[in-house]
């Protein structure tokens, strides 16, 4: 049995995002589904209000100043659930242009929403699909990335 949320945003992914099937109208009818493939319904309400938040975060004004080129400090709470690896990768997907300075606020914001106390590099990459995925204007990097979470290749870019 499948216990991780990540693993229920992975499935909905793989399954509706990224192709052309369409995700059951009724959430009871998805719900269903994802009980039958394994996970509980915790992780599954856990990862539908987290794709909520997404969709609420992305719609939410967001500054678009002088960011670009500046360095972002961690908090010490930031700190201990995001590691070193996982700051290094985030900061290597945005100084090779993946991601801007507000998706990748979006995406330390989705990765504190998960619930479990610190996070993966894989983690990381399927956080950050998503939210490229919701933003208009960042097809290029979501496919970058998708390349990226697909291939056997390193994380970091060079």
């Amino acid at each position: 049995m499948n216990e991780n949320m990540v693993d229920v945003l992975i499935y909905l992914y793989e399954n509706y995002m990224d192709g052309d099937s369409q995700p059951p109208v009724e959430q009871s009818d998805l719900e269903d589904e994802l009980s039958q493939a394994g996970f509980t319904q915790g992780e599954i309400d856990k990862a539908l209000r987290w794709l909520d938040e997404l969709a609420a975060g992305v719609e939410a004004p967001q500054y678009h100043d002088h960011t670009l080129g500046s360095v972002r400090v961690y908090s010490e709470q930031e700190c201990q659930k995001l590691d070193v690896e996982v700051r290094g990768l985030l900061f290597s997907l945005e100084q090779n242009g993946i991601l801007d300075p507000v998706s990748r606020e979006l995406v330390i914001d989705r990765l504190l929403a998960i619930d479990h106390p610190q996070v993966v590099e894989d983690e990381v990459k399927w956080v950050a699909l998503l939210v490229l995925m919701n933003r208009p204007g960042r097809e290029d990097a979501f496919t970058q990335l998708e390349e990226m979470v697909y291939s056997e290749a390193p994380s970091y870019l060079h």
